[in-house]
């Protein structure tokens, strides 16, 4: 059955237009609520954290009245990273936590993204049941049942408690130089405070959320003001993180970037070495590039491959027993810290790494050779559906024959923008822009 509202990371689209109006928040709110207190007692909790986005108020308290109607108590967090919703919805006993956040998007969008009590992403027959709950309507508690909503002062200082505990108390970060960026958003406080707290030199970039700002030149999606920051500061790396801080772009002493591919090769080749890796494996979607499957497999470790979404990762990571996933866009998932991607514990990884081998950022950021990728986009309209049209079906077969033992294409629709997403890898330039081009010339005309 096709889901309605969420996608592959909660429910999320632009600011007061449907879906993520007031009005939606409220009901979802109200089914998320009945779902999980379905015992009729008023002693159910539940935890909301937001980013720094404008409408995360509007939402926060349309949120808050769906779920207080169901007889849920809420506790309100304020700007916090998605992590941190993770940590405080177990740490506190909730049944359930919610994010308010679009992520990397741009300001004028807005997410919800649910955890369950065990602080893991709600699985998609989670979301089914509740969807229906959602179209269905649900009944108000009975006015002695009406939930309470306070806020929660500490939640940020938790969370830095729990990511300093992720590194070794005998491993300060005394003399390293960071530039981090906060992309204004989520973790605008809690990052620098954590990285000074340890003892690093911090010059801090992003920290200055109004509303509209979030992700706007900045953060993992847009690098070059981090960048020109380390060169100018001279400092000895630059971490960069997205709205929510549940992604991370690392960027080296020269000012060159290492996405998450390079940063999950190099925690698993260590991991490995120190006997951390569990399994033997690291988990990525199918859009992690193939040097990264030759590099691990050159050190007798294996690449499992999922579905694109950190939920569908971690979910992997679960059944298979493994410890260490992510994406290539910066999700770095460490299940024995959190249950989540978390961009700033993933950054502090980073910088053990620097650490303990006594070497620089330059040398470490690019463990692995990568195989040329090109990635397309093109957007298509409300109700249009260009990959089930028969021209684009013909062009991704032809695209496929074409590359066939020379590399591999991957056509998918965004689970989080209206977005056809082309990619394909090949040694073969020439070969890899004309496999793609054709692909992307077909959807554009589908969608004319």
């Amino acid at each position: 059955m096709t889901r309605k509202f969420f996608g592959t990371d909660g429910v999320r689209g632009t600011a007061n237009t449907y879906p993520m109006t007031a009005e939606m928040a409220l009901r979802i709110g109200a089914a998320v609520g009945r779902y999980f207190r379905n015992d009729g007692t008023n002693q159910h909790r539940v935890v909301i954290g937001k980013d720094t986005r404008l409408s995360g108020y509007m939402f926060e308290n349309a949120l808050t009245a769906g779920l207080t109607s169901t007889g849920m108590n809420v506790f309100l967090l304020g700007p916090v990273p998605t992590p941190a919703v993770g940590l405080l919805t177990t740490s506190m006993r909730a049944d359930l936590g919610v994010m308010i956040s679009a992520s990397h998007n741009p300001a004028e969008d807005n997410g919800i993204k649910f955890f369950g009590p065990d602080g893991f992403k709600l699985s998609d027959d989670a979301e089914m049941e509740i969807e229906k709950l959602i179209e269905a309507g649900v009944e108000s508690a009975q006015a002695q049942n009406i939930g309470r909503a306070q806020r929660i002062d500490d939640g940020r200082f938790r969370y830095i408690e729990r990511v300093k505990s992720s590194l070794p108390r005998d491993l300060p970060l005394r003399g390293v130089k960071v530039v981090i960026d906060c992309a204004n958003g989520a973790a605008y406080r809690a990052a620098p405070e954590a990285l000074w707290e340890l003892g690093a030199d911090v010059i801090a970039v992003g920290v200055v959320p109004n509303g509209y700002n979030i992700n706007q030149n900045c953060g993992s999606t847009s690098t070059r003001t981090a960048q020109e920051a380390v060169v100018a500061h001279g400092a000895d790396v630059g971490i960069c993180l997205d709205g929510d801080a549940d992604r991370v772009m690392i960027i080296d002493e020269n000012g060159h970037v290492a996405d998450g591919d390079q940063i999950m090769g190099l925690l698993a080749s260590r991991w490995a070495q120190s006997g951390q890796l569990k399994g033997g494996a690291l988990v990525s979607t199918v859009m992690s590039n193939l040097g990264l499957e030759r590099y691990l497999g050159a050190q007798g470790l294996r690449l499992e491959r999922t579905a694109v979404g950190d939920r569908y990762v971690v979910e992997a990571m679960r059944r298979g027993g493994f410890n260490l996933g992510g994406e290539q866009s910066g999700h770095i998932v460490m299940t024995d810290y959190a249950t989540t991607g978390d961009g700033l514990m993933a950054g502090l990884q980073f910088l053990a790494a620097m650490v303990q081998s006594g070497k620089p950022a330059s040398a470490l950021a690019n463990v692995f050779e990568t195989v040329p990728q090109l990635l397309k986009n093109v957007r298509y309209g409300a109700g249009q559906a260009p990959l089930e049209a028969e021209s684009v079906k013909a062009a991704i077969a032809h695209a496929e024959r074409s590359l066939a033992g020379q590399g591999r294409l991957l056509i998918r629709k965004s689970g989080t923008e209206p977005l056809v997403r082309v990619m394909a890898e090949s040694e073969d330039a020439v070969l890899l822009e004309k496999a793609v081009d054709s692909v992307v010339e077909a959807v554009q005309a589908a969608v004319a």
